[in-house]
């Protein structure tokens, strides 16, 4: 198991979860105070991995506490205009599981639609780094599909 600064060095001190920043001089009791998220894969928690790795993240107290035990809730950011987003963390999930491509929202524009799949890019750099991700937007029926593509 890593310490806390290893993995807040690696992680550049933002909470894998919510992605803002986190004070690596708080307390480790405070809500956004650091802590250390240990991921395990979807097939060893169902006991068909036991040799899986568990994937050690970085993440507030209070988004680590919140989250539990059960899949993490990646909220898109409400700066985007997306319509029907698909939820981020179970994407993740059927891309590792079978790589290829998934439309993961609409957007009215082909501005909004650039915006979006430019903060996608990004903020799966860090909520998956693993995950070697591009992005298309297609026009289609008066607006415009933001595709995932793995």
């Amino acid at each position: 198991m890593s310490n806390l600064s290893e993995v807040g060095d690696r992680d550049g001190w933002r909470c894998w979860l919510c992605d803002e920043p986190v004070d690596p001089d708080a307390s480790v009791n405070s809500d956004l105070g650091p802590s250390v998220d240990a991921v395990v894969p979807a097939r060893a928690s169902k006991g068909k991995g036991k040799g899986a790795a568990v994937t050690e993240r970085l993440a507030h107290r209070a988004c680590n506490t919140r989250k539990g035990a059960v899949r993490p809730v990646v909220p898109w950011s409400p700066d985007l205009f997306v319509v029907d987003p698909a939820p981020i963390a179970e994407t993740v999930e059927r891309l590792r599981r079978k790589p290829g491509r998934e439309v993961v929202a609409r957007c009215p524009s082909r501005d909004d639609a650039d915006q979006a799949a430019a903060w996608l890019v990004d903020r799966l750099s860090r909520f998956a780094p693993d995950l070697d991700v591009t992005t298309q937007v297609e026009p289609g029926g008066g607006q415009y599909l933001l595709a995932v593509r793995v």
